[in-house]
């Protein structure tokens, strides 16, 4: 079935002038405009597409990939603003409206907004809002402790970080667990840290030590043995740039590093860390 708001595998059934057509099951034929046509494509050849409605409110197909597709949640800038509501720049020559009864606050032109897209059910149409404890659950037994998620901070409190999880529900990263400044909008690996009795979701940056420190000392031998036994990520590197190697605190890094050292398995110099054969 072709889902509008997705992308779509959709097979080639006619070639006019401007375009082509594409087989769009209970929709009918939809065009791709010429300019999105790959190069050598002939009828019966399929084609990964996006559909969406152009200006026209007509169901149309693109080559061009959105930065969000429909069930995702993405940080977007407003292009415009007027008496319909918010415009937001996802990649699409068509901006997308966030309406005034979807905006948590009156969104202003020039800033950017962690959204989240969805398909209106009476007008078909893909459109966003930043009202996502409208869309998202802020409540899961679903999750487990110490699972791998994907978040996206989305606001701040008193006690630390909202952020969604995995484009479905919503969280609370407490400013203890979060061991580095996060930006509005921002993208992190992170863990589920506890699911509270009232089913809130508790998130974590880091697995509890135990835990993480095995994984960690793994991932550091395995690292180690890429580059030929040697790595000059050492205890007194940058936090930003052990970070970015293993999504762990510099504190981690380096208790990790006297397991490993303890245990005669890695020597540890000023400039360098070189594992023991």
């Amino acid at each position: 079935m072709v889902q509008i708001g997705k992308f779509n595998r959709l097979k080639v059934v006619k070639l006019v002038d401007f375009g082509l057509f594409l087989d769009g099951d209970k929709f009918g034929n939809i065009l791709l405009p010429k300019r999105y046509i790959p190069a050598n494509t002939d009828i019966g050849d399929e084609l990964d597409v996006f559909i969406y409605l152009d200006s026209e409110d007509e169901i149309i197909a693109t080559t061009e990939r959105p930065k969000v597709t429909v069930g995702e949640c993405a940080y977007l800038k407003v292009t415009d603003v007027n008496r319909v509501g918010a415009f937001l720049d996802w990649g699409l020559p068509k901006d997308l409206m966030v309406p005034y009864n979807e905006q948590s606050n009156p969104m202003e032109e020039g800033k950017s907004y962690v959204v989240y897209v969805y398909l209106d059910p009476y007008t078909n149409r893909i459109v966003a809002s930043s009202r996502l404890n409208r869309h998202l659950s802020e409540e899961s037994l679903f999750f487990k402790p110490q699972q791998a998620v994907k978040l996206m901070i989305c606001g701040r409190t008193d006690m630390g970080y909202k952020a969604v999880i995995n484009n479905t529900h919503l969280g609370l990263l407490f400013k203890d667990d979060a061991f580095k400044p996060l930006k509005y909008g921002a993208r992190t690996p992170g863990y589920i840290k506890a699911i509270r009795a009232d089913k809130k979701i508790d998130l974590s940056l880091q697995l509890p030590p135990v835990q993480q420190r095995a994984q960690l000392t793994e991932q550091i031998l395995e690292h180690l043995e890429a580059r030929g036994g040697t790595s000059n990520l050492t205890d007194k590197s940058a936090p930003d740039d052990i970070y970015k190697e293993y999504n762990v605190s510099k504190g981690a890094y380096k208790k990790a590093l006297g397991s490993l050292y303890k245990e005669r398995r890695i020597l540890i110099e000023p400039d360098k860390i070189t594992l023991i054969k």
